[in-house]
């Protein structure tokens, strides 16, 4: 009986250990672009579960976006982190980054079949459930998943980190599907009280099920470490603001899904 029930624990770690989190870079196309996500999930079970589109900052996929499509996976979902810009379409330097998604916020409709793009390829993933689906972003991420929502995109509901919130449509607030949570740093010198004010607005004017939270001392980029802790910079990191609106999205996620 010990020699048995010391095998069965030996063969239930070695499942154990074999189940990981799994990545792969995912090639698709939109128009005549070709764009590379990356997918993140946990291979433990074969059941299907809610998937998670991830839209990145302004220097498109990093480090950064990789890691949080990866915890995002081992909190049990399927994520997907979305390619606006195009296939090695990286740019480092901030005049880059700026110039990069300054095309985008320009032109809404690109923006927004972009996000489409990474929506439907998350769908097709095997073990994503459909029928449950959310979006989050960063930085020129959530400026990019507040779109795809106003394009009444099938989603339970989009999470901005320190996003912008302006469009030149506010009206198209009314065809948000889901619900809406804004994680804000509310010191961020790029999103002002008007932006902020204006937003919040266009949400009531539209219906919208939306929650808004501001962290204190916190300014842009409050998730990436890379940002440094300098706040007089306009950017940086907040280890509790980082701490905080992850919890926040983890509790928003159980409510969209439950």
């Amino acid at each position: 009986m010990k020699k048995l029930l010391i095998a069965l624990i030996v063969l239930l770690f070695s499942v154990n250990a074999e189940a990981a989190v799994k990545t792969r870079t995912v090639e698709y196309v939109q128009g005549n672009t070709t764009l590379e996500g990356y997918l993140a999930w946990d291979d433990a079970s074969a059941v299907k579960r809610p998937g998670i589109l991830v839209v990145h900052e302004w220097t498109g996929i990093n480090d950064h976006i990789r890691q949080r499509a990866e915890m995002l996976a081992r909190l049990g979902y399927v994520a997907f982190a979305a390619d606006i810009y195009g296939k090695g379409v990286r740019p480092s330097a901030p005049a880059e980054a700026g110039k990069t998604a300054g095309i985008y916020k320009n032109d809404r409709p690109l923006m927004r079949a972009r996000a489409a793009a990474g929506l439907e390829e998350l769908k097709k993933q095997k073990f994503v459930d459909p029928q449950r689906i959310a979006a989050i972003g960063f930085c020129f991420g959530g400026n990019t998943v507040l779109e795809l929502a106003r394009a009444a995109a099938d989603l339970k509901g989009v999470v901005s980190f320190h996003g912008g919130l302006s469009t030149p449509t506010p009206g198209d607030a009314k065809n948000i599907r889901g619900r809406v949570l804004v994680l804000h740093g509310a010191d961020d010198p790029y999103v002002n009280a008007v932006e902020v004010a204006a937003f919040q607005e266009e949400m009531r004017k539209g219906g919208v099920d939306w929650q808004f939270v501001s962290y204190g001392n916190a300014v842009h980029s409050f998730t990436n470490r890379a940002a440094g802790t300098d706040n007089s910079k306009g950017a940086a990191y907040n280890e509790k603001a980082d701490h905080r609106s992850w919890e926040a999205m983890q509790a928003f996620f159980k409510e969209i899904f439950k």
